[in-house]
């Protein structure tokens, strides 16, 4: 089972994702135009101080609603590594940072039509660090106690929360590595 890229054409290209349609041969010869979504990627932070894991509530205009999610961001950044980004957000994000940072893992957000990847990490020993941003976000910060978090996790509609989430749950209970 195999099959190459031939072809690719852009036909947007927004701020924060591009579209494009890309052609593929696959190996019995046929040839399939896909639409894909092209973003840059993100980083997600479990961010917990021993007690609670910390959440942003922010409006997600695409889906109507507000949604508890973990610190996030895109991959924006000229020149910058995943892990900075990380730390970037987290500061920008809940006015954190972390001594300690572990990459829990990498996992494609809607393979079906986008090229995003997510990068989750957990980061512990927190202290207080503010951030810079020029953007207005509307966030309100949440601390939600660990004895919550089986809780969350069932209430949770955000991908990237629950995929960060159960990783922190299997990590914490020794099952990851």
């Amino acid at each position: 089972m195999s099959f190459e890229r031939v072809g690719t054409e852009e036909v947007w290209n927004g701020r924060i994702a591009s579209v494009r349609n890309d052609r593929f041969r696959h190996a019995d010869g046929e040839v399939v135009d896909r639409e894909i979504v092209s973003h840059p990627g993100a980083v997600a932070v479990v961010a917990h101080d021993g007690e609670h894991v910390w959440f942003v509530k922010q409006p997600r205009e695409a889906v109507d609603d507000y949604l508890v999610e973990l610190p996030a961001g895109k991959l924006d950044e000229e020149g910058e590594d995943v892990l900075a980004t990380a730390k970037r957000e987290l500061a920008e994000e809940i006015g954190k940072a972390a001594r300690n940072w572990v990459h829990l893992t990498t996992f494609w957000a809607s393979p079906g039509f986008s090229d995003e990847q997510i990068h989750v990490y957990l980061a512990t020993d927190l202290y207080d660090e503010q951030g810079h941003t020029d953007e207005v976000e509307r966030i309100e910060i949440l601390k939600v106690p660990v004895s919550e978090l089986d809780e969350l996790i069932r209430s949770n509609a955000d991908s990237k929360t629950l995929v960060g989430l159960l990783w922190f749950r299997a990590f914490r209970d020794g099952a990851a590595s």
